[in-house]
């Protein structure tokens, strides 16, 4: 059999701590921590993005199936009650024109597709028993519970259910548990704890789980097992509360959402369940109550629910775990300084202009590991754009004493003035090389969506602009015919966006917006994969740490950067990124971002 050296090459060596950088798989002794230690993968992260919106924004909702094959039905569609049957099919909503035989909310479904599922009980005007199972094409009318309720938890399939607990037409709070055959009803034991507003989750009616709820006067995060005979309490939520929602089976679970204080405000809080525990991860993007819930503990769906507006939304929110990325901490910038332009990789990269306590031209090329000084700009400017790579870059417009259209090109060795932008503007945004270019968006006299392209001679103002002009906002792309904008600010009145748009070489098509409106941010990547990172995201001027990564289609929450902040300067690509710079206060931080992330663990046994 071999062993570590023979695998590996070398014997494991002991260490005072950990090695500054281990190789992937290589295992060590931490002398400090007296244990052993290895270099992998680290562990994967989940996180909420935007999908389809609902035709019919609702709360109270019944769900089913899959995140890519998902049923939403029922619920409170304002003014009242509504049938409304929607499929899912992974991008959109389509409304079925078959709706439920009876109109209710607060019901509770479940079942394995979008095209075999089952709604049961609810409100239509009071609590009912009212049972329905869907074959993908029509409600059929089946055997009522025997307790009619609301607001109840259910799991399982169309053929094998289980209802538990919820609101009575007494009305009073239940613990009352049913299982469903296919055919009819039948009593079982109770829950352990009475309660309404409650989660469920199962992949049948023999082991399902509840969790969170309302007992009457108390919001609870108790939590208990069921193994088709009886329930058992386990690990409670770490945050109670009521009206959220699950996805995923008895032993690996996801619940989120809800209201933890009466006429408080609700929540997107996510919490995992492994069997055991629970353990906080990634929120939702949209913090809301009475939503549905379906798919996976790795693939879920959220969808529909009342925000504390208060008003039913259509907002879908897709769950997916993936490798995770992380920000390391960088060798800092030789100037500390905001509104500065950036190019190229992460080992690699250039940083140019910004402003310290004046505009400065400084000019700072990094190979991975330290920043060097080089040759200055000819022209000293802030929140210019810039491209290229650390030995072919272009700076272009900005602000000096006034909107500028200067354009410089760096070949390595020193910068050059070239041909000026057509529009004088600051706060825009650039993507390409330094021969094919793109500048776009920016403040001119007023928010500008202007586009120009570049050939490496001259600029070409496109008659096709920005759907939303706007400045301060942040863009990428590899070339002046495939790049993405997205975020900034219009004014008056100030307002941060979240619009994404993509460039075709011609026109913008909007898409799917950022989570989290911001401007001022920094980025990376191409039109179908990028990153975008730290910004100001509230009027009143509260910057983050925030980062999103674009998988061509949607945004999905990633790791936050170390050193919240705005005004800063990216490069690189989606995997492999760079920050550098910012404010406040004007910092020389750099951070490296890598997806995936290698993290030094620790080698545990058992005996």
């Amino acid at each position: 059999m071999p062993d570590y050296k023979g695998i590996q090459g070398t014997a494991v060596q002991n260490f005072a701590g950990d090695p500054a950088n281990p190789i992937i798989g290589q295992v060590w002794y931490n002398s400090i921590s007296g244990t052993f230690r290895y270099n992998e993968v680290a562990p994967q992260l989940g996180a909420w993005s935007t999908g389809g919106s609902l035709n019919t924004a609702r709360s109270g909702v019944g769900g089913a199936g899959i995140q890519t094959a998902a049923l939403a039905f029922g619920g409170n569609a304002a003014p009242g009650n509504t049938g409304a049957t929607e499929s899912y099919n992974g991008t959109a909503w389509t409304t079925s024109p078959a709706s439920m035989n009876t109109a209710r909310r607060f019901l509770a479904g479940c079942g394995a597709t979008n095209t075999a599922a089952l709604g049961f009980g609810g409100i239509v005007t009071a609590a009912v028993g009212n049972n329905e199972s869907y074959n993908g094409t029509t409600w059929t009318e089946l055997n009522d519970l025997n307790t009619g309720r609301s607001q109840m938890g259910g799991a399982g399939t169309n053929t094998a259910a289980l209802c538990f607990g919820g609101n009575s037409a007494t009305p009073a709070t239940v613990n009352n548990t049913e299982s469903w055959n296919g055919t009819s009803w039948t009593e079982v034991n109770d829950l352990n704890s009475t309660r309404q507003n409650l989660a469920g989750i199962g992949a049948s009616n023999t082991a399902a789980l509840a969790f969170g709820g309302f007992t009457g006067t108390t919001i609870v995060g108790n939590n208990e097992s069921w193994n088709g005979t009886s329930w058992t309490e386990l690990n409670d939520l770490n945050s109670a509360r009521r009206n959220l929602a699950g996805a995923g089976t008895q032993t690996a679970g996801l619940g989120f959402g809800g209201e933890p204080t009466p006429g408080g405000a609700f929540v997107g809080a996510t919490e995992q369940w492994n069997g055991t525990s629970w353990t906080e991860v990634n929120d939702l993007n949209i913090a809301r109550r009475q939503l549905g819930g379906v798919g996976t503990q790795t693939s879920a769906l959220g969808f529909g629910g009342n925000t504390n507006a208060p008003a039913e939304v259509t907002s879908t929110e897709e769950w997916d775990v993936a490798t995770r990325g992380a920000w390391a901490t960088g060798s800092p910038l030789n100037t500390a300084r905001d509104g500065l332009a950036g190019a190229g990789t992460q080992t690699a990269a250039l940083a140019f202009g910004g402003q310290t306590t004046a505009n400065v031209a400084n000019t700072e090329s990094y190979n991975g590991t330290l920043w060097s000084n080089v040759a200055s700009m000819n022209t000293a400017r802030r929140v210019l754009a810039g491209c290229g790579t650390n030995t072919a870059a272009l700076g272009f417009g900005g602000y000096t004493t006034a909107n500028a259209a200067n354009t410089e090109s760096y070949n390595g060795t020193s910068w050059t003035a070239v041909n000026t932008l057509n529009t004088a503007r600051e706060s825009l945004a650039g993507a390409g090389t330094n021969t094919a270019a793109l500048g776009f968006g920016g403040f001119s006299t007023a928010n500008s969506g202007a586009t120009e392209t570049w050939n490496g001679t001259s600029w070409t103002t496109s008659p096709a602009t920005l759907n939303t002009a706007r400045y301060a906002l942040a863009g990428c792309g590899s070339t002046n015919t495939a790049a993405l904008a997205f975020g900034g600010n219009t004014t008056p009145p100030s307002t941060l966006r979240s619009e994404t748009e993509s460039w075709n070489g011609s026109t913008w098509t909007e898409l799917n917006d950022l989570n989290t409106a911001r401007r001022s941010m920094g980025s990376t990547g191409t039109n179908t994969a990028a990153l975008v990172f730290g910004g100001q995201t509230s009027p009143a001027g509260a910057f983050a740490a925030n980062t999103e990564s674009w998988n061509g289609t949607s945004w999905v929450q990633a790791d936050e950067m170390n050193t919240a902040r705005l005004n800063l300067a990216g490069a690189g690509t989606q995997t492999a990124g760079l920050a550098f710079g910012g404010s406040p206060p004007q910092t020389a931080a750099t951070e490296e971002y890598n997806d995936p992330y290698y993290d030094n663990l620790t080698i545990t046994t058992t005996t």
